[in-house]
């Protein structure tokens, strides 16, 4: 599936251009409006090793604001909201791909725009010794660590507009 621009929200947005990984990039509309992580769920997807979404459980359906149709077969980053530096995740590529579980804090950008902010696991699943894809699970976040780092990640971002 090929990602293409977002529907304008209906909120009042910021429009960001976001270049991923893999070269790709698009048009994306971030509103102010926080969707929080339900109690007593768990989002659970699945990749192959490029990251591209091979199972979506229903709480990742209802939480992304995607079909499961739109999720299976598109890179995971569809989810990356502009708030996210990229460093953030070249720890969570780096640890998987050596085969190490990952443990991190994420703001999720949903289809319409609202954001939703995840304590996330990821791992690697592994069959006859080969690494064949990842699987990560995410739960509701620590609302004062999600606090502790948006200026954290916020000076990351900075840098990284610096750097470019």
């Amino acid at each position: 599936m090929r990602l293409t621009d977002m529907s304008l929200p209906v909120a009042p947005s910021v429009a960001s251009t976001l270049t991923y990984s893999d070269g790709s990039s698009r048009m994306v509309y971030a509103t102010d409006i926080e969707v929080r992580f339900p109690l007593g769920r768990l989002i659970v997807s699945r990749t192959d090793l490029t990251g591209v979404i091979t199972h979506a459980n229903d709480a990742f359906v209802e939480m992304s604001g995607y079909t499961r149709d739109e999720l299976i077969g598109t890179p995971h980053h569809v989810l990356r909201h502009p708030d996210m530096p990229r460093i953030a995740f070249k720890g969570l590529w780096d640890d998987i791909a050596a085969g190490k579980k990952w443990h991190g804090y994420v703001k999720n950008l949903r289809k319409d725009g609202a954001y939703y902010w995840v304590y996330a696991t990821a791992v690697p699943n592994v069959r006859n010794g080969a690494i064949v894809g990842y699987t990560s699970v995410r739960r509701k976040p620590s609302r004062t660590r999600v606090n502790e780092l948006i200026p954290v990640y916020q000076q990351w971002l900075d840098q990284e507009k610096a750097a470019s």
